[in-house]
């Protein structure tokens, strides 16, 4: 059995207290709330992976409801998980153009080369068409891992007007990061979403390249 991600195991290490704390299963949207996910699809992005790694089961003829395999924990192999979000035969997948990696770290001068591939990202259900200046970029590094961004994982970049508290792409004095875009008043500066890296603060530019409207995780 292949071992979970370190996220995969809190979510449900989290998942086996809530049972033993309060004698029923957490929903989806606890589990959101819980790890301050953006929406309920990013959870079932991880129920889906703990099923292939064999550490959840479906639950035959429910095809939204989940099962702790019991070689896995014996005595909660009867209790449900069922996700209310879309199903997967209701998820649309939009093609999006890749540009490379951004850093999710110290900023660095890397930078796109243009398109070099495509791919095929899940829209959220009921969402409209992405703009066509959308892109994606792979993350490198692990400032943004708060935020459920880690290393590995995709941000589809959309444009427009950032706001307060939005996760962008930017150039920050020539240096490429993705960050966390805070303004306070007349101040504005990038906040890593990990306390080992400091606020960014741009000393001569700041140019907000696009706004991180999607995360498709590495699994």
């Amino acid at each position: 059995m292949e071992a979970p991600t370190t996220k995969q195991q809190a979510i449900l290490d989290y998942m086996k207290g809530h049972v033993s704390e309060h004698s029923y299963w957490p929903s989806i949207r606890d589990i959101q709330a819980k790890f301050r996910f953006a929406s309920t699809n990013a959870v079932f992005g991880h129920l889906q992976a703990l099923e292939r790694k064999g550490v959840l089961q479906r639950i035959p003829g429910a095809a939204r409801a989940y099962k702790i395999a019991p070689e896995v924990v014996p005595d909660l192999s009867a209790t449900v998980i069922t996700y209310e979000g879309p199903g997967e035969n209701v998820i649309e997948l939009d093609a999006v153009p890749f540009l490379g990696a951004i850093p999710a770290g110290f900023p660095d001068y890397t930078e796109s080369s243009g398109v070099v591939a495509s791919m095929q990202a899940p829209l959220p259900a009921g969402a409209r068409r992405r703009p066509p200046e959308s892109f994606a970029l792979r993350v490198r590094g692990d400032s943004m891992i708060e935020a459920d961004i880690n290393d590995g994982d995709t941000v589809i970049i959309e444009p427009g007007t950032p706001k307060h508290g939005d996760i962008v792409a930017a150039l920050i004095d020539g240096e490429t990061t993705l960050k966390r875009l805070i303004k306070q008043g007349s101040k504005v500066y990038l906040k890593a979403e990990n306390s080992n890296y400091p606020n960014l603060t741009p000393v001569s530019s700041l140019v907000i390249q696009g706004i991180a409207k999607q995360v498709v995780k590495a699994i």
